[in-house]
């Protein structure tokens, strides 16, 4: 299912859950999860900005005013219906459903660059996936990799190269922006809202929820990186991605279970074990299949 409605569906079983059990969304902490070190700032020094409905409004307003500036730019330049403000449009919404990080909602944004727009192959997808990763930079930053290909093959009447960097400014842009929007509106009132029990309860089903979420993106790796071939099957709202078993990569399988092995057996660091795949990968290249 789509991932807002996976979050819609755990933010409200999470607040249904607390009213049952109110202390679902504040979960009993053992003592082995309690940090005596005390911090060099006070935590209450911190929280001395008091909520007033003037700054709300200021920021709102800059941030919004930051935020659309871009979109409406290219929506007035290059029309409403180009591959700019699609991309300005549907990664402005992908920002305010990020929750739980890049590994929560990449799944969703891969789905809809691959099976909706067809913006890139699935491939293609996984291998951006993996670039971001080796990158010293966050997850998120796909979608610069998904804004560049996308704007490249679909350049309307500018050359693609120049397309291609404009649509990945610009998706970088609609992407971090809420961020820093969210930040500062939200600031003064972050401690009132912890004591929130409603909204507590919410966020706890969405934590929970991401877990999966999470799984799923994992899986969407597996299917796309150790098959080479795979089919759709869909029934009402939900689509199951199902592989064709003829269609096994050998190597890439046995490269996964030697990064099972180190990683889960010999506990090696993620580096290492980086490392070692990725020597894997052009070693392969010398045994015949």
């Amino acid at each position: 299912m789509p991932f807002p409605v996976v979050i819609a569906v755990a933010a409200l079983a999470g607040w249904l859950l607390s009213r049952r059990d109110p202390d679902f969304a504040h979960p009993p902490q053992g003592d082995g999860d309690q940090d005596e070190t005390a911090p060099v700032i006070s935590d209450d020094a911190l929280h001395d900005d008091r909520p007033s409905s003037g700054r709300l409004v200021r920021i709102l307003a800059i941030g919004l005013g930051l935020w659309a500036a871009p979109i409406a730019a290219v929506t007035v330049i290059f029309g409403s219906d180009s591959i700019f403000t699609t991309q300005g449009l549907f990664f402005s919404f992908s920002a305010l459903v990020t929750f739980g990080g890049a590994y929560a909602v990449l799944a969703f944004i891969a789905q809809q660059a691959v099976e909706t727009y067809g913006w890139l192959a699935p491939g293609e997808m996984v291998r951006g996936l993996a670039l971001a990763e080796t990158t010293p930079g966050p997850l998120i930053m796909v979608v610069q990799f998904v804004a560049f290909l996308a704007a490249y093959r679909n350049p309307g009447g500018l050359d693609p190269w120049v397309a291609a960097t404009l649509g990945a400014l610009l998706v970088t842009w609609v992407t971090f922006v809420p961020s820093f929007l969210f930040i500062l509106l939200g600031a003064p009132y972050v401690e009132r809202l912890r004591h929130n029990v409603a909204i507590s309860a919410a966020l706890a089903g969405i934590t929970a929820a991401v877990v999966g979420v999470i799984a799923n993106l994992a899986l969407y790796f597996a299917l796309n990186t150790l098959f080479t071939a795979t089919s759709i099957w869909t029934w009402g709202p939900l689509r199951i991605t199902i592989p064709d078993a003829a269609s096994v990569n050998p190597v890439a399988v046995g490269i996964t279970l030697v990064a099972l092995v180190l990683t889960l057996v010999l506990r090696w660091p993620i580096l290492r074990v980086l490392g070692v795949c990725a020597l894997l990968g052009p070693a392969s290249l010398l045994i015949p299949l």
